[in-house]
Formats: structure tokens, C-alpha cells, sequence
């Protein structure tokens, strides 16, 4: 056999050939350094971590913090599915194990390891789930590798890193002595080396993706907060959505009004009427600082409403006097108390006779002349001479000569055209705060509908209303119908359960395109958990959460938003009693 000639002949002398360079030499460091804790190639070091402890729960984005790190890391998964029948016997075993120890602990009277009563309950509930398939196992891998320039950046790095995963309730330890095969593990390329695996359901698997955190930042429309999963902008313009409706829920001093008034305020700048129910006097400093029309309603007040009033436009394919027989029907019942079916049919021959008297009737060009008065009821019912008749007037007569005159017993005398107009009910007595905010909505309803324009009506403690069938029924309508005026609803209150225990609540939350929970009381947060379909952490996350921070959902998106203000907004609409004192120089 000849062997190959590696030398090549010249005149004077025999040389070697030079060797061809290649690709892996090329891009080869020139140094490598492998020391317990870390790895050096070249002049850059490298320290990888693996996740050995994850909590009990985990929300959906958890690995957010990391994504967002202010500092370039290599993050590497690893997933491996497991035989179901492989895993159900494991689990078999394990739960004999925990079962006969708290046994055990149980016969010798010892204290009961409340972390394996834990454990045994998570084991029971996987095994079920594996058994109906609703679930499948997998083995999971997470590998984060730190490169730095230095080795004194890569050890702050890594305690900043080591302490962003511990507020997460994440342990993750160095790969000492396996730097290499850490780093190598780490590399864009699908090898493990490692092997460092946790054992992981469909569903918690499910919360590592997507990779990137959830935004809530368009082209237009109002900042409402600040982003806490990435510390982007929530930029939103509710109206985009399927309807610009809006519902808050947040107990007492969590910051729900703080908010709406934010909204209400910054939305004004971009040409939106605001119209505002406040029960507490509350919008009072806001409403003047920008101009607006307060307006104090009580019996001495020289501000009136007309609840037979009409809108006085002609609006295609309505019955503009049915529809407001029926919503005088609606009010009429939370003024009269229960009403029978006989008491029902002779109240509404009464107010068709009513207008009748003033003229108006179902032809669309009476009905812009002047609309009659409550006491035009009472003597249409005094007239009629009918047992139910009388007892309807007998109800009403407080109101027309009674301790209750002076309520509604005038013509209108409010022009809604202020761009920021607020309706205070703080000067009634609580018994009838349900009754004027139900009469100032249906007159408010009723000229919205005559002159379309962008605008947002504001209910604060909507509870009110939702306490009877009528009004909470009334509330609804507008909910349902608002999109056509291109009007957006918001919905507040702090009493969950009175607005949440009926049908006609949840009415008002589906629909609602945007919902915003701020700070909740443990015991309104399962039945709030139900509506809402809310995890473990985003229950654990209402609780825990600060001032002005919850929940912000919009459509099919929800992220944690933390409002903030300026020194101009918050010194306008802040209610913190300390600031205000402090403002004044008390």
C-alpha cells in the first residue's frame, strides 16, 4: 500500500504542507476557562443556573421578570413527555407513602405536617386528573445563563438574578462544577446536558407561553396605567372596542374612584362629554377646576327634573310615548312600592291619560310640547274614582303635598350642554337615593338618545340601583343599548355581593368590554373568582395589591396595571382626607 506523499519537492528543500483551516477553527476562542462557578471564553465570563424549587402556583407570564430582565440572559427549556401509566404508578406509591405517615403522626398523637397534607392533596387531585385525561405529565427543564464582561458584573448580576426569581417563589441553584455543560446547555442548540428536571402538568406547563409579557398599548386614546408585568403604558381607547362599556369593582379606599375620575378627566382632553351620578360630593374640586356644571340635587334645591319628560326627537321605528310610559312604569314602582297586576293596568291608563290631557300622544309631533307634572298624575288618579285608583294616590301624595314635595313636582330647568356635568344625590336621605338616581339616569337616557356625541356616563355606587328589580333592570337597558348612542358606561361600586347576587349584575359585567378589579376583602374575592374566572394568583394578587393597583381587562387581554398620575391630576382628584387637611393648612 503506497502511502499518500505529504511532502512536496522543491529545488533547494522538502517542506510540509500547510493544513487547510476550518469553520470550527475560525470561530474558536482563543482561550477557554473552566473554573467551579463560572466559565470564561476569552474576555467574557458565563454563569448558568438551574431552577430546582418552583412554587405551589403559577400564573400565567411567570417567567415575565426574566424576559424583562434589565440585563441580557440566555434562557433555555427543556420539555419531556412521560408515560401516563408510568407516572399514575409513581403517584400510586407516593400517595400511600404521605397517607400512611399522616396516619402514623395521627396514632402517636403528633402534630400533623400541615407541607405533607398539602402535598397529599396536590397528588390526589393530579392523579384524578391524569385518570379522566384532563391532564398530561411532562418533565420540565429551565436553564438561565448569565453572560457578563467581568466577573465583578457577573456577580452582581447574579445576586439581582437570584432575587428576582426568589420573589417569585423560585429557587435556582449555580451548576457548580458543570459550568461547561451548564453553558453548553444554554446554546441555541436543543442540547441538555444537565438533565436537572421538575416535574410539571399540561396546565402549569401551559403558563411558561407565550414569552413575551402581555401589552395593552394602542396608536390612540387615554393612558389609564402603568403595565406591572413589563412597565409598559396601558394605552387605550375604550371606545374601539364592541362597546365602550365599563365596570369597576374594588373595596372601600382601593382607589376605584381615583381612577374613574383619572379617566374621566384625561378623556375630556381628547373631546368626550362626561356625565356623573356622585352620592358623595366627590367630583365637586374636579367638576370646577375644569369648568364644569355641578349640580346638587335634593327637595330644596332649586335644580328640577321632570321625569315625564320627553326627548322631543323624532327617532325611526320607536313608540317615543310607550317607551316612556313603560320607563315612568319602572320609576313609578320604586316611588309607589309593589304594585299588583290591578294596580299595574290602572297606572298605565293614568299616564296615557295624563299626556293625553298635556296633548301628547303616540303622533311624534305632539310630543315636543310641554310634558306634564307628577301632580297631573295624582289628580288623573284622584279623578278615576277606582279603588286602586285612590290607594295609588294616597301612595303618591307625599310626594305632591307631603314631607316629599318639591322632588319632582316642577319642569325640567337643566341643559345638558357642559362637556362635564355632575348629578350629587350626597343632600338626600339614603331611602331616596335609589329614586333620584334612577330618575336623574332616565332623564339623562332620554336626551342622550335625542343627539348623538361621544360620551361617558359615570354611575358611582351602583349598588343603589342594583338593589331593585326595576331600576336594576333599567341599568341593564342602557348597558345593552349605550353602543347605538355611542356611549360608554361606567359602573362602580365597592358592595360586590348586592351587585353580583343577582342575574341582572352579571348582565351589566358581559356586557362590559373592559373590567377593572382593584383591591379586594377575602370575602368577596371567591365569589368574585367565579364571575370572573379568576386564577389562585390573581385571587392572591387582589388581595395583596396596593392602592390603585388590580386587574385591568379589555376584551380577551388582561394585564396588572398600577395607576398613576401627575401632581396636577392627583391634587385634582385625590380624597385622601390627610392631603386635603394638609392642602388647606390644617
Amino acid at each position: 500500500m503506497k502511502l499518500p506523499n505529504l511532502f512536496k519537492k522543491s529545488n533547494t528543500l522538502t517542506e510540509p504542507v500547510a493544513p487547510q483551516l476550518t469553520l470550527g477553527d475560525a470561530i474558536a476562542p482563543s482561550e477557554i476557562e473552566v473554573d467551579f462557578n463560572f466559565l470564561r471564553v476569552d474576555d467574557h465570563f458565563f454563569r448558568t443556573y438551574f431552577v430546582s424549587d418552583y412554587p405551589r402556583f403559577v400564573d400565567p407570564n411567570w417567567l415575565e421578570p426574566l424576559i424583562s430582565f434589565d440585563h441580557p440572559l440566555l434562557i433555555s427549556m427543556f420539555i419531556y413527555p412521560s408515560q401516563s401509566q408510568g407516572v399514575l404508578d409513581e403517584l400510586k406509591r407516593k400517595i400511600a407513602e404521605m397517607e400512611a405517615t399522616l396516619q402514623t403522626d395521627m396514632e402517636r398523637g403528633h402534630v400533623i405536617d400541615p407541607a405533607v397534607e398539602v402535598a397529599l392533596e396536590d397528588a390526589q387531585t393530579l392523579q384524578a386528573q391524569l385518570v379522566r385525561g384532563v391532564e398530561r405529565f411532562f418533565q420540565f427543564a429551565l436553564y438561565v445563563n448569565i453572560p457578563s464582561s467581568s466577573l465583578e458584573e457577573l456577580h452582581n448580576t447574579s445576586k439581582l438574578v437570584e432575587s428576582t426569581l426568589a420573589s417569585l417563589s423560585i429557587t435556582a441553584r449555580q451548576t457548580t462544577l458543570q459550568m461547561e455543560d451548564g453553558f453548553k446547555s444554554a446554546l441555541p442548540q436543543g442540547t441538555d446536558l444537565l438533565n436537572l428536571t421538575h416535574n410539571m402538568d399540561t396546565t402549569s406547563l401551559a403558563t411558561t407561553f407565550p414569552f413575551a409579557s402581555s401589552e395593552l398599548t394602542a396608536n390612540e386614546g387615554i393612558m389609564y396605567g402603568i403595565n406591572e408585568h413589563n412597565d409598559s403604558l396601558i394605552l387605550f381607547d375604550r371606545f374601539t372596542l364592541e362597546n365602550a362599556n365599563s365596570v369597576i369593582f374594588a373595596k372601600a379606599g382601593a382607589g376605584k374612584s381615583y381612577l374613574v375620575k383619572l379617566e374621566a378627566l384625561r378623556s375630556l382632553m381628547f373631546g368626550t362629554e362626561i356625565i356623573v351620578i356622585d352620592p358623595e360630593q366627590e367630583y365637586l374640586p374636579l367638576c370646577q377646576a375644569v369648568g364644569g356644571e355641578y349640580i346638587n340635587f335634593s327637595a330644596s334645591s332649586p335644580v328640577k327634573i321632570n321625569p315625564f319628560d320627553m326627548s322631543g326627537e323624532v327617532i325611526p321605528g320607536e313608540n317615543e310615548l310607550g317607551r316612556k310610559i313603560l320607563s315612568l312604569t319602572s320609576f313609578l314602582r320604586i316611588v309607589l312600592g309593589n304594585l299588583n297586576a290591578q294596580e299595574n293596568a290602572v297606572l298605565d291608563r293614568a299616564l296615557k291619560q295624563t299626556y293625553q290631557i298635556k296633548g301628547i300622544t303616540d303622533d311624534p309631533k305632539t310630543q315636543s310640547l310641554t310634558p306634564p307634572l307628577m301632580e297631573d298624575l295624582y289628580k288623573v288618579l284622584i279623578g278615576m274614582e277606582e279603588g286602586p285608583a285612590m290607594e295609588l294616590a294616597a301612595r303618591l301624595e307625599r310626594f305632591i303635598k307631603g314631607s316629599l314635595t318639591g322632588i319632582f313636582s316642577s319642569q325640567s330647568n337643566i341643559d345638558l350642554s357642559n362637556s362635564f356635568t355632575v348629578f350629587s344625590v350626597r343632600d338626600l336621605p339614603d331611602q331616596l337615593r335609589p329614586l333620584a338616581i334612577h330618575m336623574i339616569l332616565d332623564y339623562v337616557w332620554t336626551k342622550i338618545r335625542g343627539h348623538l356625541k361621544k360620551r361617558i356616563l359615570i354611575v358611582d355606587e351602583a349598588w343603589y340601583l342594583m338593589r331593585n328589580q326595576d331600576s336594576a333592570d333599567f341599568l341593564v337597558d342602557i348597558a345593552k343599548r349605550s353602543r347605538k348612542y355611542y356611549l360608554g358606561l361606567t359602573t362602580i361600586t365597592q358592595d360586590i355581593e348586592d351587585f353580583l347576587s343577582t342575574e341582572r349584575g352579571k348582565e351589566i359585567i358581559s356586557n362590559s368590554s373592559i373590567q377593572i378589579l382593584l383591591k379586594q376583602a377575602p370575602a368577596s374575592i371567591d365569589l368574585l373568582s367565579r364571575v370572573f374566572n379568576l386564577s389562585e394568583g390573581e385571587q392572591r394578587l387582589l388581595m395583596s395589591e396596593g392602592i390603585g393597583e388590580g386587574i385591568f381587562f379589555a376584551g380577551s387581554t388582561h394585564v396588572a396595571i398600577r395607576v398613576v398620575a401627575s401632581e396636577e391630576e392627583h391634587n385634582l382628584i385625590t380624597t385622601n382626607p390627610a392631603e386635603i387637611l394638609a392642602r388647606q393648612g390644617v
